[in-house]
């Protein structure tokens, strides 16, 4: 009669399908602990010890299992990110500084560069990353998309960087409004009759919100409005559209929606053989990198993108952490006018 493997017996164990964390332990010679720490990125290692870990997870073809540690501390370690456009200056340096802040907590970041602002892009991106098991969810710039259009988990802790979700979702945004005033007013200070706008593309909220305060605070001094030109947000698009601003020349200021927008219309002037300052002033957006190395220096207003991604981990953190929603919740990260040398008084 053939034997009948008892249940305690090898034979009729459960076969274990891969390498145990204690057997990535027993290999490095280190405490289960440790190697869970050095799996969740957490920086309480030392790199020796961290390089053995991971040498014995290679050697062991060891891969945590995410699903047991949620099982085991209620959290997946995962953070779902959604963005629009990952190569503008804004975004970029948003997620870099966002990414930096998940490492530090221990928690790793999936990320979906939607296609288009549409709300219906935004809502399959949130239904993919709501079943790749995570925490909670950060969305870079909604754009078209509100609160009425836009689905969201209900009980997922979630902060968006777009104040139009205030009352539904915390909210952190940059002063946009405050840094376009300061803009305006110092052209005006200056002597100049008006400002012209180079603004960004329809379908930005951000572009919306710069328009509305550049109106706002002509139409509060008493002077003109002109005609809004647009562009896509490239130097190209500054370029094209300055060729034809700059045609007129009645035109002695410019607000630029972004400092891309800014080099191009500078090309453009430097063609038209106007000089910037002397026949034209000109402001950008953003202070990126590049504006204080062209020439002249770019006067411009500055945004801390990286504030604005260590705050929208600060703000999910602590749902996270609290298991309470932060409905109404809004940060405000002030902008600052830079002032160098693409702005001067009108030529006479």
């Amino acid at each position: 009669m053939d034997s009948v493997a008892q249940p305690n017996s090898p034979r009729g164990s459960r076969k274990r399908l891969g390498p145990s964390i204690g057997d990535v332990a027993r290999l490095a010679g280190v405490s289960s602990q440790t190697v869970s720490r050095v799996s969740t990125g957490a920086e309480r290692v030392r790199p020796e010890t961290r390089e053995r870990v991971l040498s014995a997870m290679e050697q062991l073809g060891y891969s945590p299992n995410h699903a047991a540690r949620a099982l085991r501390y209620g959290r997946f370690g995962s953070i779902g990110v959604i963005a629009h456009h990952l190569s503008r200056t804004g975004e970029f340096h948003t997620i870099d500084a966002l990414v930096e802040a998940a490492r530090k907590n221990g928690f790793t970041v999936n990320l979906i560069d939607v296609e288009s602002p549409s709300s219906d892009d935004m809502s399959v991106a949130v239904q993919r990353l709501t079943h790749q098991s995570i925490d909670g969810l950060v969305i870079i710039r909604a754009e078209t998309a509100t609160p009425d259009t836009l689905q969201l988990p209900r009980r997922l802790p979630i902060v968006v960087s777009d104040s139009r979700f205030i009352g539904h979702h915390p909210a952190v945004s940059t002063d946009q409004w405050a840094g376009i005033a300061h803009a305006v007013r110092h052209l005006l200070g200056l002597g100049h009759t008006t400002v012209h706008h180079l603004a960004g593309p329809v379908d930005s909220s951000p572009a919306g919100v710069r328009i509305q305060a550049w109106r706002d605070t002509l139409t509060a001094h008493d002077r003109m409005i002109p005609d809004v030109v647009r562009g896509d947000w490239s130097a190209a698009s500054g370029h094209a559209v300055g060729t034809r601003l700059l045609a007129d020349p009645s035109v002695t200021a410019v607000l630029c929606g972004n400092d891309e927008m800014a080099a191009g219309l500078m090309r453009a002037a430097h063609e038209r053989g106007l000089r910037v300052p002397e026949d034209v002033s000109i402001i950008g957006f953003d202070d990126i990198p590049l504006a204080s190395y062209l020439w002249p220096p770019l006067t411009t207003v500055r945004q801390d993108f990286s504030a604005v991604g260590t705050t929208l981990m600060d703000v999910l953190f602590q749902q996270i952490r609290s298991g309470q929603p932060l409905t109404d919740h809004r940060t405000t990260i002030p902008t600052e006018l830079i002032v160098r040398g693409s702005t001067a008084p009108p030529r006479p």
